[in-house]
């Protein structure tokens, strides 16, 4: 387990949530709370239903993550959300922690995330 990860994600929870945010004290997304967790300071936009799974895996490798093959606490997991939507969120004790667009902050869930987890990378 990587426990400043965690630290930093669940440090996360209750920044606001922001459409390709990248600077918590204005608002994250999912990319934004995953390069926060990361540390890796990344601008850009990208395509908000990017549904291609290829260029998500290129740029979190791009970003110096390292593919696992099982994901633990700390881990960033890119997940298949259904209707070509892409998500990233970060494992914790018991559950993730990602940027909900609903809920409109960056929330802690108990549990595994919805949708098909694609692939961990280790930070």
């Amino acid at each position: 387990m990587t426990e400043d990860a965690v630290a930093r994600a669940r440090a996360l929870v209750g920044v606001r949530f922001r459409a390709q945010g990248r600077d918590p004290a204005l608002g994250l997304d999912c990319v934004g709370v995953a390069l926060a967790v990361a540390g890796v300071s990344r601008r850009g936009d990208y395509p908000r239903r990017l549904g291609d799974i290829a260029g998500a895996v290129a740029a979190l490798d791009a970003a110096g993550l390292e593919r696992v093959a099982t994901g633990h606490a700390g881990d960033v997991m890119l997940i298949d959300a259904g209707a070509r939507q892409l998500h990233l969120a970060v494992l914790v004790p018991g559950g993730h922690v990602h940027a909900c667009a609903r809920a409109g902050r960056v929330v802690e869930v108990p549990g595994p995330p919805a949708g098909q987890i694609i692939g961990c990378w280790r930070i």
